[in-house]
């Protein structure tokens, strides 16, 4: 038994790397605009709750059938609705005698109590988390852990909502009873783990963000919001035939815009970053000085290579721009990687232009 419950473990940690990475920007967004950094106590916290969904998930459907078209199981029903019949089960096979408790240790090897105590514990760390870091109700996590444990009786029971012809785990009524009691029981359990970790609460305490440094993370997820918007127009403008439509979107979106919201783009809005210049007002010469270097001289050079290799200029002239573009685009990145980890260095359209990221 113990082996069926360490496959879909051994898979949930195999996986956890790629749902982490999907739940990386969601993440940061969140953290960003709620709390204006990343604290990584809560970060861990997050995580690890991650990684028990998963495992709870996959302990839940795994193993999957061979084939999406299975065959029915060989039951009456797939719907067990008769509240505590798995008391019945563990009376039925138990070598337990009542009036000899040192037959009580038998117990823990039969499968029909084993099984009860699986459905508790499932959902004991829901309720640990419930309470300790989302800082929930009792009521709250009650209703919580029923409805994560109706989830998984819903997703058995319709064969993973219609991927399976037949179903083929059943819903089982004394599974909602204990995975919620197991949800409670983490609930009460947390008050005593809560003494021992740091309050949730009082991360943010006495916390200054004016004090703390704007990470390249935050400045790159700003960037990536950015351009996820300004994209689509690049592309529509190119498909209509407008004349300069990279450097149209330069100077309306990074010159014109982020004047006049004074530093604010929408990327740095969403992670609550704006640029700030000499004084408290950005002047407009700062940021044609810092966005001209880092679009129109870097990116604008990029563009020209890839407009010139589309349009086929001379063979020799673009195994020269090649180089050239080859020797400058290493050293940039050199120059990016030696701010990055020298955070007393600058980047050069930052020097150029006296600008800089503050949180807001």
């Amino acid at each position: 038994m113990l082996q069926s419950y360490l496959f879909p473990i051994s898979i949930a940690f195999l996986t956890f790397p790629v749902a982490a990475l999907f739940f990386t920007l969601p993440f940061l967004i969140v953290q960003y605009r709620k709390h204006g950094y990343i604290n990584k106590y809560r970060a861990i916290l997050l995580y690890l709750f991650l990684l028990y969904m998963m495992n709870a998930l996959y302990l839940v459907i795994l193993p999957l059938p061979a084939t999406i078209h299975n065959k029915p199981l060989h039951v009456s029903s797939y719907m067990q609705l008769i509240p505590f019949h798995f008391i019945q089960d563990i009376i039925r096979e138990t070598n337990v005698m009542i009036d000899r408790p040192a037959t009580y240790i038998r117990l823990l090897k039969e499968r029909a109590f084993l099984q009860v105590m699986f459905n508790v514990m499932l959902l004991v760390p829901f309720g640990v988390f419930l309470r300790y870091y989302f800082q929930v109700t009792w009521v709250k996590c009650l209703f919580a852990s029923l409805g994560l444990s109706l989830f998984f009786e819903i997703t058995q029971v319709t064969g993973i909502f219609g991927i399976y012809d037949y179903p083929y785990r059943l819903l089982d009524v004394d599974d909602l009873i204990t995975n919620t009691a197991g949800g409670m029981t983490g609930f009460m359990a947390s008050e005593w783990i809560s003494r021992h970790l740091p309050r949730v609460d009082k991360l943010d305490e006495n916390l200054d963000l004016t004090k703390k440094r704007v990470s390249y993370t935050r400045r790159a997820l700003a960037f990536l919001i950015d351009w996820f918007i300004l994209l689509p127009i690049l592309i529509v403008l190119i498909l209509l035939n407008s004349p300069y439509p990279y450097v149209s979107i330069i100077v309306i979106y990074f010159f014109g815009i982020t004047y006049v919201t004074n530093g604010l783009t929408a990327g740095k809005w969403v992670v609550r970053i704006r640029l700030k210049g000499s004084s408290e007002r950005i002047k407009l010469s700062e940021l044609v000085t810092r966005y001209g270097l880092l679009y129109l001289l870097v990116g604008g050079m990029n563009i020209f290579y890839i407009w010139a290799g589309i349009n086929q200029l001379s063979p020799l002239f673009l195994i020269v721009l090649t180089l050239g573009m080859f020797g400058f685009n290493l050293m940039s990145a050199i120059h990016l990687l030696r701010c990055v980890f020298n955070p007393k260095r600058t980047l050069f359209y930052e020097a150029k232009s006296g600008t800089s990221h503050v949180i807001i």
